[in-house]
């Protein structure tokens, strides 16, 4: 059966041209005209991945992304008119795990939920027994099986993009990986000037696993250069 996607969107032209596409691909849509409809959805309704237009009225996509985000990890794409960079990071910082700007492709945006629902499927959804494939970095650990993370012995909930580069980081203990090569290796795209991408989900990740984010202990920052995780 496929997935099932949540397109909050206040344009009626954009709801009835995505349900051309999302039909011919085979998903199941639900649609809301603002982000508090959106949230109603959530409440009675299953679904795989989320769709979320920036400026709508009632609620508007940023606060209906980190409403959604305190309950759950589902994947999230935005969607705004306005291209400025300072758009792009605000969307993602709280919580967003794409950025898609108006006017859109609609072969470009599907082809992004397919890849978001690619991402989630192998992170999220695996069904195998417990404490299998675990990376432990001092009081962190990190079970890419179940797709969890714990600091001293907390549980911290991660969106997928943040288990991704947090895996990759951990992977490559002791290791410093370039912005480029994180983000082409996570995001499967070409760098093309995406640094503030890299920097903002280091950022919350810091927010999520350090008892300071100031000054951490797992995520190290070369400057000039990348990150790297060592244990202490």
């Amino acid at each position: 059966m496929k997935e099932t996607i949540l397109l909050v969107d206040d344009e009626k032209e954009i709801i009835k041209l995505m349900e051309i596409y999302m039909q011919n691909e085979g998903y199941r849509l639900l649609t809301a005209s603002d982000g508090l409809e959106a949230l109603e959805r959530l409440r009675s309704d299953s679904v795989d991945l989320i769709i979320l237009d920036v400026m709508m009225p009632r609620l508007d996509g940023i606060e209906a992304c980190m409403r959604i985000r305190e309950e759950r990890d589902t994947p999230i794409i935005m969607l705004s008119a306005k291209s400025q960079d300072m758009d792009k990071i605000a969307g993602l910082s709280i919580g967003a795990d794409d950025y898609v700007s108006k006017p859109f492709n609609p072969l470009e945006l599907i082809a992004r939920v397919k890849s978001q629902l690619r991402r989630y499927n192998r992170f999220a959804r695996q069904v195998v027994p417990p404490n299998l494939n675990e990376i432990t970095i001092d009081d962190l650990i990190i079970n890419t099986a179940m797709h969890k993370v714990t600091v001293d012995q907390r549980e911290v909930k991660l969106t997928p993009r943040e288990f991704e580069v947090l895996h990759m980081l951990a992977l490559n203990c002791g290791i410093v990986l370039s912005m480029d090569r994180i983000y082409e290796e996570v995001w499967k795209e070409p760098y093309m000037e995406s640094k503030n991408t890299v920097m903002v989900h280091i950022r919350r990740l810091r927010e999520k696993i350090e008892r300071d984010p100031q000054h951490p202990r797992f995520i190290k920052t070369i400057w000039g250069i990348g990150y790297k995780m060592e244990p202490n």
